[in-house]
């Protein structure tokens, strides 16, 4: 149950933001996924220590801040721009930038399934991004938005290698306060300076889009992390990346969003690298971080 809130939760961000996005702009939705997702996630520390702990000592904090503030920033304008459903090659672009960063400058050995899984996944991406006349992430072919969420990934892939530094250091749900608060300061700062935060003026629904988003950001990966000590391995890998799935199946049911077979056709390709390279061949762990999948060999909770 928990396993399927989670997945259920990440599957609705793109169709969240896109409520928000409605009043709010790009930098004002980071922050409110930042600030909302600090304040359920310390409560929940509170009410589970009694106490919360902040640090700003470590360099893999600020580290981890920034690139999962990049995620989010350009994940927020993509789907601002794009479909709902744009954010599913998020995930891909994670994994491939993790195992190049591995193999490159870690010196970890990558054997054939991991070079497999990343060539499955990144054929998935050219497929989704340029298979059908240059574009097919939002209306009209806009290149522009595909290379955001390919930016977007990048950062979550760094947000991922913070985490390997700090869950040595920290417990998981003190490491991502600690990472969030941070990474709602930096996105906090350009607010004054970046113009009318709501250029499309008040609204209900978008404020509680956004706080959705929050408790998303807060308190999925806590479910993820009890789930992953109860439920058989193989089958959190297969049902966590149902999230592509329900990705797909919200967009066209309340948006309307055309759901090509170039879609389909790379959404299976990317999904196939993503389940191989997590299915192990020894005992391994997998990281969520806020809505996209990462397999690492260190757990976030």
């Amino acid at each position: 149950m928990l396993l399927l809130l989670a997945t259920l939760g990440w599957s609705f961000v793109g169709i969240l933001v896109k409520i928000a996005s409605g009043m709010a702009d790009s930098m004002l939705i980071t922050f409110a996924r930042f600030g909302f997702g600090v304040l359920f996630l310390g409560g929940w520390l509170l009410l589970k220590d009694g106490r919360i702990r902040l640090s700003a000592a470590l360099p893999w904090i600020w580290i981890g801040a920034a690139g999962k503030s990049l995620n989010y920033f350009f994940e927020n304008m993509a789907l601002k721009w794009g479909y709902s459903y744009g954010n599913i090659v998020i995930p891909p672009v994670q994994m491939i930038t993790l195992l190049f960063v591995s193999a490159l400058f870690l010196k970890e050995r990558i054997g054939p399934k991991g070079w497999t899984a990343a060539a499955l996944s990144l054929a998935g991406i050219l497929i989704i991004g340029w298979g059908n006349a240059g574009g097919e992430l939002a209306e009209g072919g806009n290149g522009l938005t595909t290379l955001c969420f390919a930016i977007a990934g990048v950062g979550a892939a760094i947000h991922v290698l913070s985490q390997r530094s700090l869950v040595k250091k920290m417990d998981a749900a003190t490491m991502n306060f600690v990472v969030f608060f941070w990474a709602a300061v930096m996105t906090a700062v350009p607010l004054p300076f970046a113009g009318d935060p709501l250029p499309g003026g008040f609204s209900a629904a978008a404020w509680a889009a956004m706080i959705a988003l929050g408790l998303i950001t807060g308190l999925s990966f806590l479910c993820f992390g009890e789930a992953i000590k109860r439920v058989p391995f193989p089958a959190v890998i297969i049902i966590s990346n149902c999230q592509v799935l329900f990705q797909l199946i919200w967009s066209a049911a309340l948006f309307r969003e055309p759901i090509t077979l170039w879609i389909i056709a790379g959404a299976f390709l990317f999904t196939a690298g993503i389940v191989l390279l997590n299915m192990p061949l020894k005992k391994r762990v997998v990281i969520r971080d806020g809505g996209a999948a990462a397999a690492t060999r260190h757990a976030e909770g």
